[in-house]
């Protein structure tokens, strides 16, 4: 991997850092580049659950037929009337955040539905993972980037598969 570069100017999500400004949530109308597409059972429930528990914000409704939500710039999902899963989750979908939003993130899902989620946990590739199952068992984790640290474990695994940080 050594065609990459860094090109954070293009991104929404700040810098990996302990005190990262948390982005203002995106209200403007773009093409988006891509998107999540949710059937639930229960429109209202979903939308309760996605805004109180996870962040985003109702960016508009159509009565009955679709509820566009968004947190960051590129971070969209439709919510839809139809049958959701049944079983265990066959996609998982993941969402920036930053670290000090983490907790909060947890505590309210657990609030919105009990069991939705557990606590935080760090990755061998440098993120604070919050795995959540929303009540149409969409399977959504929050992630996190923590501080590069070029003497860490997760940057000799990293460099031990080839992937040097940008700043080497």
């Amino acid at each position: 991997m050594t065609d990459y570069y860094n090109a954070f100017e293009i991104s929404p999500v700040p810098e990996p850092a302990d005190d990262a400004v948390v982005p203002e949530i995106y209200r403007g109308i773009y093409g988006m580049p891509m998107f999540l597409t949710v059937p639930t059972a229960d429109l209202a429930a979903s939308v309760d659950f996605w805004t109180r528990g996870l962040g985003f914000v109702d960016l508009f409704t159509v009565p009955g037929q679709v509820t566009h939500l968004r947190r960051w710039a590129f971070q969209d999902v439709l919510l839809m009337p139809g049958e959701p899963a049944t079983g265990a989750p066959a996609a998982t979908v993941s969402f920036s955040c930053v670290l000090s939003q983490l907790d909060g993130i947890a505590r309210d899902c657990a609030a919105a539905l009990p069991g939705s989620t557990g606590d935080p946990a760090p990755t061998p590739w440098n993120t604070v993972d919050l795995h959540v199952v929303t009540p149409e068992r969409t399977h959504v984790v929050m992630t996190a980037a923590r501080p590069w640290d070029p003497e860490s474990a997760e940057a000799e695994l990293l460099r031990a598969v080839g992937i040097e940080h940008p700043s080497a």
